[in-house]
């Protein structure tokens, strides 16, 4: 015990967010209490607050890790393509790979995210703030994108770029949660591998916002 005493906050705080977030992808966040925290974690509830305030602020700050790392991976997604058709691809498989590789911060960065949208964002408490600005700088990333890709003549001049963004985002993860949730049902009844499934339905989202032929000339003139 002594020698936690000396390790610094952050450590602590890094140690009990790690147990919390293993009993959240085990049993769920709302039948989780700070107590099974506080054991899982091999804190006394006493010290736990110490570095926490509640279990809310718990789960605000994972809820900040699976944004920073979706950023991250968005942008790492971009970067690594060329052309917005590709791009766009990158974007695809880097959630995919999002929701295997992490699918605890997958449902919390795209689920319901626990802001006060009362007051201006610069009232909020300041872990609120910065998923709000990592939330704000995900989607500008996104309309980036699109906007390139109206400006270039390769999606429709008519999208509605937030909006769209949204739309993106509730296509995507449905597909991505749909394959993942149902696989079995896509193999055995469709005829398709969770591969093939996915493929054509990232193709398929694609189109919807795509240029029809004829509309790049018009765009270009």
């Amino acid at each position: 015990m002594a020698r936690r005493k000396k390790e610094p906050p952050d450590t602590h705080r890094a140690r009990i967010s790690a147990a919390a977030q293993r009993l959240f992808s085990e049993r769920g966040v709302t039948s989780v209490t700070v107590d099974d925290i506080a054991r899982e974690a091999g804190y006394s509830k006493a010290t736990l607050y110490v570095y926490f305030q509640d279990k809310e602020e718990i789960v605000r700050l994972l809820v900040l890790r699976s944004m920073e790392l979706l950023r991250d991976s968005i942008r790492q997604a971009l970067a690594g393509e060329d052309g917005v058709q590709r791009q766009y691809r990158g974007i695809c498989l880097a959630l995919e790979r999002f929701q295997e590789q992490y699918p605890y911060y997958f449902e919390s960065a795209l689920g319901r995210i626990p802001l006060d949208f009362a007051g201006a964002p610069q009232n909020m408490p300041p872990v609120e703030q910065e998923i709000f600005q990592v939330g704000e700088a995900i989607n500008r990333d996104i309309a980036g994108l699109l906007e390139e890709g109206i400006r270039t003549g390769q999606f429709r001049p008519d999208l509605q770029v937030l909006p769209t963004v949204f739309a993106f985002w509730a296509g995507l993860s449905g597909l991505i949660r749909m394959a993942s949730d149902k696989s079995e049902y896509i193999e055995l009844v469709m005829k398709q591998s969770r591969r093939e499934f996915l493929d054509y339905s990232y193709d398929l989202l694609y189109r919807s916002i795509a240029a029809e032929p004829g509309q790049e000339a018009e765009t270009d003139g």
